[in-house]
């Protein structure tokens, strides 16, 4: 019998086609296999609005928290509204404007580019994190209060390197890089960040365990929400799950805990702090056009953001600001019901779309966030209110 000669063109091919699935793992929701394309939400359990009055010590705020609900438009929030009885916490602010999104290269920016935008007060090309046009590192509203001596903080559903975290916190060309992005956190003196991607830290292509080198810096490690809850000072790694957290309703409680821990953890610092948050999971729902995941996400960010108000309330030094990186799926509302929750949708794409997204704005230096900007005033403004860059 005839032996056949193993090809290296064969053998690289597979490796990189093994390769490329491992990158794009992160990103399986993109797939349009998993498009689900339910168009209903049937309604379910509601929850209570509370009402915040605003009130601040001064104009400008020690404190500031950046909650992003990636994926999150107008029909996005009004689906959550309508299923929850006509109303979300979200009523709270009464400072409204709208971000123009689109990025360096595309009319329709990405979450790279989009957080990079948020995060540095630059555009750039779809699927950068942390830097320019040259693929040079920008420098971040983390970074910069860090050096100013706040305290900081990242909290995402999704693995916490994905495009938005990494993208307060990393300087790679690609998004992709998630173990570079990874190995960013340790280039800083980051004081608190819970998410999942544990893998990217733990099982690395070059066997290094960043989780040993963390615990050697001074951090605790806590790897479920009852860990997280239960450290109450120093700096914490929260890696929750091997990728991504579940989504709703299997992940529970999670964004609340984990929004409520940062900010106690954050909260004892003199100079103040910056903290963001991001609903991931709501991008992923409408990527793959299904209504019910929407709806679920929806609230699960609005109850965050919830939490973040009960926090601001009683500190009256805090300035929250809740925007979205982009819309996602072109979802229109056709029909609802305030009394039972039900929520019918349509889809116009699977992708995102250029849409101007909303920013609410609560707290002091709340009027600063009223009008249409580009997505880059988000972070000029923020870094201006902390004293981190001087207006111009």
């Amino acid at each position: 019998m005839k032996r056949v000669k193993k090809s290296p063109f064969i053998f690289l091919t597979l490796v990189g086609c093994c390769f490329t699935n491992l990158l794009w793992a992160q990103e399986e929701y993109k797939d349009p296999k998993n498009k689900k394309g339910t168009e209903v939400f049937e309604g379910g359990a509601s929850y209570q609005v509370k009402h915040y009055p605003q009130k601040t010590f001064s104009k400008t705020p020690k404190n500031i928290i950046l909650m992003i609900g990636d994926g999150m438009g107008l029909a996005q929030i009004f689906s959550g509204m309508t299923a929850n009885g006509g109303h979300l916490f979200l009523e709270n602010f009464k400072n409204i404007g709208f971000s123009k999104t689109a990025s360096a290269s595309n009319y329709t920016t990405d979450s790279a580019a989009g957080a990079t935008a948020l995060s540095t007060g630059v555009k750039t090309f779809n699927g950068a994190i942390g830097v320019d046009n040259q693929k040079q590192p920008l420098s971040h509203i983390l970074e910069k209060a860090i050096k100013k001596g706040l305290k900081t903080g990242l909290v995402a559903t999704s693995s916490i390197t994905h495009a938005t975290p990494g993208a307060f916190i990393a300087h790679v060309d690609s998004r992709k890089s998630f173990e570079d992005i990874a190995l960013d956190f340790l280039k800083t003196d980051i004081d608190v960040f819970i998410g999942g991607g544990r893998k990217y830290f733990e099982t690395r292509k070059e066997g290094r365990n960043l989780i040993m080198e963390f615990q050697n810096k001074g951090y605790q490690i806590a790897y479920n929400l009852e860990s997280i809850r239960n450290t109450t000072s120093g700096k914490l790694v929260g890696l929750t799950a091997a990728d991504h957290n579940p989504p709703m309703p299997e992940r529970g409680e999670f964004l609340e805990i984990a929004t409520e821990s940062a900010l106690h953890l954050l909260n004892q610092s003199k100079k103040g702090f910056f903290l963001m948050v991001e609903g991931s999971q709501i991008d992923f729902s409408a990527h793959k056009n299904d209504t019910p995941g929407v709806v679920l996400e929806m609230l699960d960010f609005d109850k965050a953001i919830g939490t973040a108000l009960a926090f601001a309330a009683k500190n009256q030094e805090t300035l929250i600001i809740v925007t979205a990186d982009h819309e996602t799926g072109g979802m229109t509302l056709l029909n609802g019901d305030f009394t039972t929750g039900k929520v019918e949708a349509k889809y116009t794409t699977g992708g995102h779309t250029g849409i101007a997204v909303p920013i609410f704005a609560y707290g002091p230096g709340a009027a600063e966030f009223c009008g249409f900007m580009e997505n880059t005033d988000i972070a000029k403004k923020m870094m201006q209110l902390l004293s981190l860059e001087q207006k111009p």
